[in-house]
């Protein structure tokens, strides 16, 4: 089984430049030795968000990437308050 090719921002736009430039989708798919069915996937993921389509490998979009960094944030804090609760218990009992 072959390795899975992957396209960056770049490409997938030309390639949607072509085909509303008036190339049919086949044509396009064809020439450069991809299937017609990505096409239009990549055309139905620029319509759905225009402004963030393609972020790239590892990458999220920014409002995902900042929603995954304040959950972290607020894990990080949750497990300070937890450990200051656990420390106020100990230091707070009385020696009999």
């Amino acid at each position: 089984m072959g390795t899975r090719r992957r396209y960056d921002r770049e490409f997938k736009l030309e390639v949607l430049r072509l085909v509303e430039g008036g190339k049919r989708a086949a044509e396009v798919a064809r020439d450069l030795g991809l299937h017609v069915n990505l096409i239009y996937y990549w055309r139905k993921q620029l319509a759905e968000d225009p402004e963030y389509t393609f972020p790239g490998q590892g990458k999220l979009k920014p409002p995902d990437e900042q929603l995954r960094r304040l959950q972290r944030e607020l894990a990080d804090v949750k497990e300070e308050r937890d450990i200051l609760k656990k420390a106020l218990a100990i230091f707070s009992k009385r020696p009999r």
